[in-house]
């Protein structure tokens, strides 16, 4: 038998599924030809897509994105040894290749086009441009030498045209890395991990020979709560507790307290919790207690520590250390808050990442935006007081979640377009240019879009690239390079 609360779901989702199936039978059956364009070559642009395409046998959709080559994060975002993550790209291309799909890259809206001429030749316009820009820590000595945010220092080991500049010096000891969340581990495991895993990656060869004369043999990952409120999931901590080489240092005092209170917390934060206790306070036997004594780089967790400042070297200015407050927590669970206690310590670092999460920009005044949440404000993807105007990913909820979450957050604006499409909210009678009034506006202004075709030239160079190295692929970092090759 099912308790209340079971058949009470159950109900729900079968009638959601016969909403959407009725949805999806209305538009496959209407003789409308719906042009939808998407700001964004994500992964919530292309979820996006790909779920419309799939349900609509009509419907054409543009894809608009700011750089040469698609796939935003998949391709710059994710770590390089996590290849099984890219994968998704496959699917992706799949989309790429319908004949009602076409991607239009090097084009930057707001710029290169509006908003306005975008909703002018489109029946709907979806945002799902992500989290480009950091949130700062607003301390005294955020901008020293020394100090790099882990969102630029990933885009440059990934070969992110804008981030090929940041030359990150890694010639002192220790690294700090302040944020307990997936990217603080990301970046810790590409400063330990042996060269050699790296080369077999699709990591750039510059960043490649930069690690090569790495001196980083230990790494700090500070937060300013406890280890019931860290951000980052088990398979990410499994990874760095097993790295090769490597052993972790964590404070037994920091777990002792731990078995009782996470008796009742959900299964993931539970088990997540658990490994931490067992790697903290179980001493290692086996062949894993002699790969740990015998490692030459160590990493570790802080917790209960907030930044106050960073501190400068007395010789040169860089950065040399970094203040941290102490604090206790108020409360419990994810909504424990983090207070200062007045003490501080100081812990010595040359090199300083600020990994505290992303946030979305606002894309001009036709645009609703949320710069508290840093979100487009929206219902299930409708953006507010802005008809025909939807949003996916994190530009729609913040930067949160892993590509299966975003995966379902598209497929739901995807069908909240559809229901538009269907009860007629999205008026399809009229019909719109579509791409054919923006290619001629980006005529006009001397721009020339890449295609998708256009992006299997560049890749077709890398992956043969690649395959000389011994490597999966090797990134072209230039964006004018990208363009001759597309233009070839």
């Amino acid at each position: 038998m099912f308790p209340s609360y079971c058949k009470s779901s159950l109900r729900l989702l079968l009638i959601a599924r016969s909403r959407s199936t009725a949805v999806r039978r209305t538009l496959c059956t209407s003789q409308d030809s719906p042009k939808v364009c998407i700001v964004g070559s994500g992964p919530a642009g292309f979820y996006t897509a790909q779920h419309l395409l799939k349900h609509h046998k009509r419907v054409q959709v543009d894809i608009y994105e700011k750089l040469p080559v698609p796939f935003g994060l998949v391709r710059y975002g994710v770590a390089p040894d996590h290849p099984e993550v890219k994968n998704v790209i496959n699917s992706f291309t799949q989309t790429a290749q319908s004949g009602r799909f076409a991607f239009f890259g090097n084009v930057v809206v707001g710029r290169d086009l509006t908003m306005e001429e975008l909703k002018e030749a489109y029946h709907a316009v979806v945002l799902s441009y992500g989290a480009e820009d950091n949130r700062v820590l607003g301390i005294p000595g955020e901008s020293l030498p020394g100090v790099y945010s882990a969102r630029s220092f990933v885009g440059w080991y990934n070969g992110l045209p804008e981030d090929q500049a940041l030359d990150p010096d890694l010639s002192c000891e220790t690294a700090v890395i302040l944020g307990q969340g997936n990217v603080a581990l990301d970046v810790a495991r590409i400063l330990l991990s042996p060269l050699e895993v790296l080369k077999m990656t699709d990591m750039t060869q510059r960043s490649l020979d930069f690690l090569s004369r790495s001196r980083v043999n230990r790494v700090w990952i500070v937060g300013r709560r406890g280890p019931l409120q860290v951000a980052f999931t088990i398979k990410e901590l499994r990874e760095m507790i097993n790295l090769p080489g490597t052993r972790p240092m964590l404070n037994p005092e920091d777990y002792q307290s731990l078995s009782e209170a996470i008796k009742d917390i959900p299964r993931p934060r539970k088990r997540l919790t658990e490994l931490m206790v067992k790697t903290a306070l179980e001493s290692p036997t086996g062949e894993q207690g002699e790969r740990w004594a015998s490692a030459p780089r160590e990493w570790g967790l802080k917790f209960l520590r907030s930044p106050l400042a960073i501190l400068p070297s007395a010789t040169d200015g860089r950065a040399a250390g970094v203040r941290l407050g102490t604090t206790r927590l108020e409360g419990s669970g994810d909504d424990a808050q983090a207070m200062p206690t007045g003490e501080f310590e100081d812990l010595e670092s040359g090199l300083i990442f600020s990994s505290i999460g992303y946030k979305s920009l606002p894309l001009g005044s036709a645009v609703p935006f949320d710069a508290k949440e840093g979100i487009i404000p929206n219902t299930l993807g409708r953006v507010h007081r802005a008809p025909g105007l939807y949003c996916s990913g994190w530009v729609k909820r913040g930067p949160t979640g892993v590509i299966l979450t975003t995966m379902n957050d598209s497929y739901d604006t995807a069908d909240s377009i559809a229901e538009d499409l269907a009860s007629g909210v999205l008026n399809t009678s009229q019909p719109k240019p579509g791409s054919v009034s923006t290619r001629s506006a980006l005529e006009r202004r001397g721009i020339c879009p890449v295609s998708f075709s256009d992006w299997e030239k560049i890749n077709s160079v890398e992956m043969a690239r690649g395959k000389e190295a011994g490597k999966p692929r090797e990134k072209i970092v230039d964006a004018d390079e990208m363009l001759q090759l597309a233009r070839s």
